[in-house]
């Protein structure tokens, strides 16, 4: 698992975009127990942190707030 926390931490992606995995053949059962279906993600997928879904490169990113996803989303609608 040190080994994702270090690819969260890693700014400045210079990894090609043909080099990533493209999410949409990330294949995870939905019948295995949560523990289970996120061991298979991280091990398809390489870095959850940067993939890519068809021709776009991906990177997540989290602020470190105590603002949901729900919270977010409606502060960047209400600027719009």
């Amino acid at each position: 698992m040190g080994e994702v926390i270090k690819m969260r931490n890693y700014e400045n992606d210079p990894r090609t975009l043909d080099s990533l995995v493209d999410i949409r053949d990330v294949k995870v059962d939905p019948a295995q127990p949560p523990e289970e279906r996120i061991r298979s993600y991280v091990q398809q997928v390489k870095d959850p942190y940067c993939f890519r879904v068809g021709g776009v490169k991906v990177r997540v990113a989290y602020a470190g707030k105590d603002e949901t996803l729900n919270d977010s989303f409606c502060n960047m609608i209400s600027t719009l």
